[in-house]
């Protein structure tokens, strides 16, 4: 039995100092203009920022969200980092504090997990890509207890608009999972952003 305890304290060990190593090479990172990089499920990857397809959607979410949170506590985020646990995310919209002494991770590193209310991705073509949105990240947020997440995926069919909510951090996934259709709005059930419609004027159509 001593020999099996032994042998978990050194996995659990070695995998903190692996944890440890990836954190601090994601902070001495130096990226060309239009990468980001981002520890994912423990492995930094590294990405380009989105086509102008992408980023007019981005950009629609964020003034739209912008306007529906007004002057509230709270507000729309994007180009940020959340940080959990020596992860570290760039989703493509967020609501979080306005002020940095509510949300600020160490070291101005960027706003921390557990001040975020609703994160937001825009998938981008490519099957890594694809991958990263609909699974990595799926898990990675539910893990950090991110309340929403919302998934924009032009690639789903002729586009669709996915919601989670009730995150399950111990299971990495997601209670309530509602997934529409481009042209069927989805209004946010709940936090700070409660009764914000995402539709069409922030999608754009059907694809196809």
């Amino acid at each position: 039995m001593s020999e099996t305890r032994t042998d978990s304290v050194s996995l659990s060990e070695n995998g903190a100092e692996l944890d440890e190593a990836v954190w601090q090479a994601w902070k001495a990172m130096e990226l060309p203009e239009g990468y980001r990089a981002e520890i994912i499920e423990g492995a930094i990857e590294v990405s380009p920022t989105g086509r102008l397809a992408h980023a007019m959607v981005v950009n629609r979410l964020c003034k739209a969200l912008g306007i529906f949170l007004d002057d509230g506590e709270y507000g729309a985020w994007n180009v940020t980092n959340v940080i959990h646990l020596h992860r570290a995310w760039m989703p493509d919209g967020m609501v979080a504090p306005r002020h940095a002494e509510l949300a600020e991770a160490e070291d101005d590193l960027g706003i921390k997990a557990s001040a975020v209310r609703l994160v937001v991705e825009v998938v981008s073509p490519g099957e890594r890509n694809q991958d990263r949105d609909r699974v990595k990240k799926r898990r990675e947020y539910a893990r950090a207890g991110i309340p929403v997440y919302v998934l924009i995926d032009d690639y789903d069919g002729q586009g669709a608009v996915t919601l989670f909510t009730g995150p399950r951090p111990d299971k990495a996934d997601w209670e309530d999972i509602h997934r529409v259709p481009y042209g069927t709005e989805v209004t946010i059930p709940e936090g700070p952003a409660k009764g914000f419609v995402i539709g069409e004027a922030i999608t754009g159509p059907k694809r196809g």
